[in-house]
């Protein structure tokens, strides 16, 4: 049987627990998207690039699979007494009840009276995926086979090859830092001494390319440092200071991606797509600074699993840091400097945001909470950031929009 993977099941579980904390649903949304990958890499395991995509894929696919295991499991076992009466009960009302019902309002009636007053569509389905979903990964922890045992791609491409592409692209690199450095960091100044030359011309004329060119890069790392041949003492030189110098000039790049997104939060506000592509751009640092690390020594064994984890570990990251509070909180200092606020768009943010939102002046604060009706939980989902805000509303006096 194989071993469940303690690092990928913590952040599973992390990711998982952000549901209990904030109340945004892409976050959400998110969380659970990484915490499924993440649950499944914990029992299939992986350790190449490829090994982890077929893992964090692992379950959903056994899961399917596994059900002819558990039928022969099953028959094998014996079925239980009482199985088949239940299942024949269970067939007869489905057909049954619907037609019944159908053709007596007042049995009709009678049946809503005794029935759930919440839909079971929803409960229904959460079962059956995480029925499936155990299934699948039961039967991952008794197959020996691992994402990993297709082979390793072989090492074809001579270093003539590969130096003259790659040495271009350092080249290219290295003029751009090189025309650029007086503006990439200068910001505020550069700004203003710049004819016709605004905060959102300045942010919005690089970013976006600069990002692009940050994925694109990784990807000509990856490809190369896969598949160049190391047969010698001077193959494995070139390697190292040619992908070195390039991982150097593009940490340049993202620190000016940064600088200009945050320059523009400053000077705009922030919103959620700025804020999650700005985390994105961090994280996409961080990958650079493991290469780096793995080239020290050209060793890469482990860079693979490092990228994902430290991806879902930024992805927490991002939740504890509570983005749409973030937000709100941020705007709400910039207005108290430039008496600038949208409270339109505050107004649609989660319930994470509504105890910053109730620090604004009162004829803000109205407008910007006058929609909100934060309804009380039951145990099975209560949830803090709601708490927090249904506190935070029954502090404040309510007051009409004039806006």
């Amino acid at each position: 049987m194989r071993k469940v993977r303690i690092g990928w099941a913590v952040l599973s579980t992390a990711l998982f627990a952000v549901g209990a904390f904030t109340s945004a649903g892409w976050l959400f949304t998110l969380c659970v998207l990484a915490g499924c990958a993440s649950g499944s890499l914990a029992v299939a395991g992986g350790r190449t690039a490829r090994g982890l995509v077929a893992g964090a894929w692992a379950v959903p696919v056994a899961a399917i699979r596994a059900l002819p295991w558990v039928a022969r499991g099953v028959k094998n076992g014996g079925t239980p007494r009482l199985a088949r009466p239940v299942l024949v009960t269970a067939a007869l009302l489905v057909v049954f009840v619907p037609l019944l019902s159908g053709a007596d309002p007042a049995f009709a009636e009678l049946l809503g009276s005794i029935a759930p007053d919440e839909s079971i569509g929803q409960p229904v389905v959460l079962f059956l995926a995480v029925g499936l979903g155990t299934v699948g990964a039961a039967y991952l922890l008794v197959s020996p086979r691992t994402p990993d045992e297709a082979g390793d791609l072989p090492r074809t491409v001579a270093r003539r090859d590969w130096v003259l592409p790659v040495g271009a692209l350092v080249l290219l690199f290295a003029a751009f830092v090189a025309v650029q450095i007086k503006t990439l960091f200068a910001g505020d100044e550069h700004i203003t001494v710049t004819p016709d030359l605004t905060y959102a011309d300045y942010a919005r004329s690089g970013f976006w390319q600069l990002l692009a060119v940050t994925v694109l890069t990784l990807g000509v790392i990856a490809v190369v440092a896969r598949l160049a041949q190391l047969d010698s003492p001077d193959d494995r030189r070139w390697l190292r200071g040619l992908l070195g110098a390039l991982s150097v000039l593009t940490l340049v790049i993202v620190a000016s991606a940064l600088a200009r997104m945050w320059l523009y939060q400053q000077a705009y506000g922030f919103t959620v797509l700025r804020v999650l592509v700005f985390a994105c751009e961090v994280w996409l640092g961080v990958v650079y600074l493991l290469v780096l690390a793995a080239g020290v020594k050209l060793e890469a064994g482990w860079l693979a699993r490092a990228v994902v984890g430290t991806g879902f570990a930024a992805l927490v990251g991002l939740a504890a840091l509570n983005p749409e509070r973030f937000i709100a909180e941020r705007n709400i200092d910039r207005y108290h400097a430039t008496q600038k606020i949208d409270v339109v768009y505050l107004s649609r943010l989660s319930d994470d945001a509504v105890p910053a939102l109730v620090t604004l002046p009162d004829d803000l604060r109205a407008c910007a909470l006058r929609s909100r009706r934060v309804e009380p939980d039951d145990w099975r989902s209560w949830n803090l950031a709601r708490q927090q805000a249904r506190d935070a509303l029954a502090q404040v006096r309510k007051g009409g929009c004039a806006r």
